[in-house]
């Protein structure tokens, strides 16, 4: 005889604070537990909703390919490389300050050193992961606080590209203000560049064996190594990618702004860290998908720019991603914490399975 579902459900919740717990969760916010990506797309079809009926020039063509586009490939670009390194159990302070470097540095070397366009691009490209393998040396070689490198490039940087270029560096180059003003089948280069690199992190991430590594690494380093993974080179890699993306980041901004200058950008450190919290990836690490990240990334700049559209003062704008991020890290809180319960709950029954009782802490096996 079949045994009766609520029966079963009653014997496992009884004297089980923790099941008794997760049986009145309702499945919809289990669903958001497992895929905060989903909770986050639906407040961005909201808000192009609200936007588009006050102001329907927010989704007009032109308004699309420019500011939105280029605005969401510059901050979504950084969002995947930030995610990478959070997904790590790390973080990266530094991008916001890499990215204006770089915004200086690929004009100084196009303009003021006669660089070819292509050349010069690929070495800010590559002047960017090497600032990855910078701070990849000394979190896994020394043990340095991911948050204390960064800082310091942070630090840096922030005057590096002020001593670069005291004056605007004026760009004129038709390939390199192509990145922007050009486009494919009607979508900005800069936006097909941010497609191409959010797939390529999503393929690698999801379905490639050293993508798993890297959740891995996150979700217990020290069980990461004992299981034979090279977290050393995971974590490298996390770095890596992110000062790449920084470097890419910055190309497109030179391009967008039509020269290299000195703080040309800033807070973009937040909007990347506050795109991938609030697209699912955890801060603890171990956690998150790209697709979160990316619709994150679209949410802030569709709330940025949705602000100045219908009329509200820019001042305003980082109010909202403090808000925005505040409610973002508290769902995180949220959902670290339902999942420890869910994990609690299946290790209580595993161990009822086995022996009829839980198994004690530290008793033989």
């Amino acid at each position: 005889m079949a045994a009766d579902p609520s029966e079963d459900l009653a014997t496992r919740t009884e004297g089980d604070p923790i099941a008794t717990v997760d049986a009145g969760v309702p499945p919809l916010l289990r669903r958001l537990a497992d895929s905060p990506e989903i909770g986050i797309i639906a407040a961005l079809i909201v808000a192009v909703i609200v936007f588009t009926s006050i102001n329907p020039l927010f989704l007009s063509v032109s308004d699309l390919q420019n500011p939105l586009g280029v605005d969401l490939a510059g901050f979504g670009i950084l969002a995947v490389g930030e995610s990478i390194v959070i997904m790590t159990g790390g973080i990266d302070l530094s991008v916001g300050s890499l990215t204006a470097f770089f915004v200086v540095g690929s004009a100084w070397l196009n303009v003021s050193e006669h660089i070819p366009v292509g050349f010069a691009f690929a070495l800010t490209i590559l002047a960017g992961a090497a600032w990855g393998l910078w701070h990849a040396f000394w979190i896994t070689r020394l043990g340095v606080a991911p948050f204390v490198i960064t800082l310091v490039t942070f630090i840096f940087a922030a005057g590096a590209d002020e001593a670069l270029a005291p004056n605007p560096i004026t760009i004129s180059s038709p390939p390199f203000l192509a990145l922007v003003g050009s486009s494919v089948a009607g979508v900005p280069i800069a936006v097909v560049i941010f497609a191409v690199i959010a797939l390529a992190a999503w393929f690698f991430l999801e379905r490639t064996y050293i993508g798993r590594q890297i959740y891995a690494v996150g979700g217990n380093k020290e069980a990461a190594r004992l299981a034979g993974i090279p977290t050393a080179r995971r974590i490298t890699l996390a770095y890596v990618a992110s000062g790449s993306c920084a470097a890419v980041a910055g190309l497109i901004v030179a391009s967008r702004i039509t020269s290299g200058t000195a703080d040309s950008v800033s807070g973009y450190e937040l909007i990347a860290i506050a795109a991938a919290v609030i697209g699912g990836v955890s801060l603890i690490g171990g956690q998150g998908r790209i697709v979160g990240a990316v619709a994150g990334a679209a949410l802030l700049v569709a709330l940025t720019d949705g602000l100045v559209t219908i009329g509200v003062n820019a001042y305003y704008q980082p109010m909202v991603v403090g808000v925005v991020l505040f409610f973002a890290v508290i769902l995180d809180a949220v959902r670290t914490r339902f999942r420890g319960r869910a994990a609690a709950r299946t290790g209580l029954e595993a161990g009822k399975g086995a022996g009829g009782e839980p198994a004690a802490a530290g008793g033989d096996p």
